[in-house]
């Protein structure tokens, strides 16, 4: 894998749920194969069967979480950024309809459209990356080109102040 960006925030997650899958829920998983197989004839036990299947996703995703927060390069906030929108930056902008956008610029591992995450590779990113407050950013769309106002930039969530 080739090197990837991530927020601390991100990166901490990600190790949240590696720690939770390792820590609780293999063992929990573990237990009731093992529950499910003192019962007997495994094949036709379904418990058994479906504890298993669990065990390998769980076994699957432990090993792509170990292998791509090894990959994965956390970016972290420096005061010259102050004022221009760069990885990590929270972004409020408006159109001309008067719709407001508040999104995140962050990596791949998280990206969360509920949250207003969006990769630091979206159109929308790519036309904010190095701009500031009151630029006007022109966006490729599939309806078309649209052009927003940049209003707020900060690096803390806009829910945190």
């Amino acid at each position: 894998m080739k090197l990837q960006f991530i927020t601390q925030s991100g990166k901490d997650a990600l190790l949240e749920e590696l720690d939770y899958l390792w820590r609780v829920k293999r063992p929990e998983v573990t237990q009731a194969v093992s529950e499910a197989a003192a019962l007997g004839d495994r094949s036709e036990n379904a418990e058994y069967k479906e504890g298993k299947r669990e065990l390998r996703s769980i076994d699957r995703r432990v090993r792509f979480l170990r292998k791509r927060l090894e990959a994965l390069k956390v970016v972290e906030y420096s005061p010259e950024q102050e004022g221009k929108a760069f990885f990590g930056a929270w972004v409020e902008l408006e159109n001309d309809e008067g719709e407001i956008l508040q999104c995140r610029i962050v990596g791949t591992d998280e990206i969360d459209t509920r949250k207003g995450h969006i990769t630091v590779d979206s159109p929308m990113a790519r036309a904010l990356l190095g701009k500031q407050v009151d630029d006007e950013v022109m966006v490729q769309t599939p309806t078309g080109k649209k052009v927003w106002l940049i209003n707020k930039i900060q690096y803390q969530s806009f829910n945190q102040q």
